[in-house]
């Protein structure tokens, strides 16, 4: 967390984000342990300890290298390429998904025994 936010490429703080939830599990009516969002596109994908790591795939597949929580009450964020959080510049909102969308999540598509499908 050493250096500023201003000095990382990656952030366009006018971006929204591209919904509210995982954009690839909830085409695939899958599930998610927790959200985080690009913060360069606005991608919402799903952390490394959701069944399929969507986020970190976004990142692989699109070279994007940060990306902010996007849990209610958290404000930090990752950069994949220096493997390191900071905290960074106020994004556009929302910030976080609605807090009435469980987590994990989406509603409906988590199974009873979940904890066993996590990394």
């Amino acid at each position: 967390m050493t250096q500023p936010h201003g000095e990382r490429p990656g952030i366009d703080v006018a971006i929204q984000p591209s919904g509210t939830g995982c954009v690839e599990c909830l085409a695939a009516q899958g599930w998610w342990v927790h959200l985080r969002r690009c913060a360069q596109c606005g991608h919402i994908g799903c952390c490394d300890s959701s069944p399929r790591q969507h986020a970190t795939r976004h990142y692989e597949e699109t070279g994007h290298p940060v990306v902010r929580s996007f849990e209610p009450g958290e404000d930090w964020f990752w950069d994949y390429g220096q493997e390191q959080g900071f905290l960074g510049p106020q994004l556009a909102e929302p910030l976080h998904h609605p807090v009435d969308q469980p987590t994990p999540g989406p509603a409906g598509a988590v199974p009873a025994d979940w904890q066993q499908h996590i990394h």
